[in-house]
């Protein structure tokens, strides 16, 4: 095989061992066979509970010896490759501009401390702009995951995120749901706003989002709450069904988009922060922020839920109270002016501790099969227990209500013969 004989062209965003394992295709050879054209400085990251493959979300730093053989393999110039994969001027900073005369060099990394989250790609826009159908994996941030060509939602990488069938990464089909495509187009202006306020738009979102996401966890309890639910159904189908948690699952952070846009745009609004200064008594008291604030039931009108006011309010602590503490910290009392260190600590309101970040789609769903496969275990020794009573020396057991209507079962042991 002479590299570069097959054209593999690179799609705008996408990761670069996306583009290795693509070519390595058009040749019919695996990404085994062609990763010993380079020197490897460390070993792929691996799927978690496997140690089979590298991650769908790895990505692979060249440097400029390495480059030039991606680009031979690909056969495209250089320059496409830079003006297309995110992850190459990344590797000026780890390797240098000198060449090692040892030979091309690589190094694995996860793509998101790379250049941000990964995304599967559409499948139609990936065939229509490579001529084959197969899996494409672009950096691509939450509020950039509606295909505007197909209205399809661009899933996380797939790890674990198989559909029922096991057939395969599902396809979110968002057309059903128009709000979800206005509100990533909302973000565009909500991002502006953010930025001309000093803000980064992405700090701002990852903070929406991670009070939305807790309200998704909690919205299960919610008896007036049907937006949610009935968005959900649409997006997968019509119905979840009997996996109404594994759909939740994978469904979250499109069917929430809206809501998430909405919080983000309140969270840098001048007005509303005079409100939460106001819950807090302003200048002249110092009142507890409680669920009866304005602020939090501005929040609910906003999200089309009246009612969440007093159930947002009374959720503490959360990433929403930690917002609103660093708000009326701000007004009371002033950092000095051009603070920075520990002088500036707590004075952030976007600043988004470890335990309000929202579980990724892959952990939510590595947690909810864990938490299956424990339900199996408990009812394998159940049924292993019921069999070992109903055999040789105990009785088949009978039924009984007792007074209160409780049903159960009495077993007696047979006497030895």
């Amino acid at each position: 095989m002479i590299p570069g004989a097959v054209r593999t062209a690179p799609l705008a965003g996408e990761t670069a061992f996306s583009l290795l394992r693509r070519a390595a295709a058009r040749y019919g050879m695996t990404p085994a066979q062609v990763l010993p054209w380079w020197s490897w400085a460390n070993h792929p990251p691996r799927h978690p509970g496997t140690g089979t493959g590298p991650r769908p979300d790895a990505e692979v730093l060249f440097d400029r010896a390495g480059q030039r053989v991606l680009a031979r393999l690909c056969g495209v110039p250089e320059q496409h490759l830079a003006r297309a994969l995110p992850s190459w001027p990344h590797a000026a900073a780890l390797f240098g501009e000198e060449t090692d005369a040892a030979g091309p060099r690589a190094r694995w990394e996860l793509a998101s401390r790379v250049a941000g989250p990964v995304a599967l790609a559409c499948r139609r826009c990936a065939a229509r702009r490579t001529g084959r159908d197969g899996e494409v994996l672009r950096y691509l941030p939450l509020w950039r995951r509606v295909c505007p060509r197909h209205q399809y939602w661009q899933p996380d990488a797939p790890d674990g995120q198989d559909g029922p069938g096991g057939y395969g990464p599902v396809a979110l089909d968002v057309s059903g749901c128009p709000e979800i495509g206005r509100a990533q187009r909302r973000w565009e202006a909500v991002a502006r706003r953010a930025q001309g306020g000093g803000h980064d738009a992405g700090r701002v979102f990852a903070m929406a989002h991670a009070v939305v996401a807790r309200w998704w966890e909690q919205a299960l309890y919610w008896e007036e709450e049907s937006i949610w639910p009935g968005r959900l159904h649409r997006v997968v189908g019509g119905s979840a069904g009997e996996r109404l948690a594994w759909w939740r699952a994978v469904g979250r952070d499109a069917v929430t988009l809206p809501e998430t846009v909405a919080v983000a745009g309140a969270l840098i609004d001048p007005v509303l922060h005079e409100l939460v200064w106001a819950d807090a008594g302003g200048a002249r008291s110092v009142r507890p922020l409680g669920p009866d604030g304005r602020f939090v039931a501005r929040l609910g009108e906003l999200v089309a839920r009246p009612w969440l006011g007093p159930l947002a309010g009374d959720d503490c602590p959360s990433a929403l109270y930690d917002f609103m503490g660093v708000v009326v910290r701000t007004r009371r009392w002033p950092p000095a002016p051009g603070a920075s260190g520990p002088a500036a600590y707590g004075y952030d309101p976007f600043f988004l501790r470890r335990e309000w970040r929202p579980p990724s789609v892959a952990a939510g769903l590595r947690r909810l099969a864990g938490q299956e496969y424990a339900a199996r275990q408990v009812a394998a020794r159940q049924e292993a227990a019921r069999r070992a009573r109903s055999g040789a020396g105990w009785s088949a057991g009978e039924a009984f209500t007792d007074r209160r209507g409780r049903r159960g079962r009495a077993y007696r042991r047979r006497p030895a013969p």
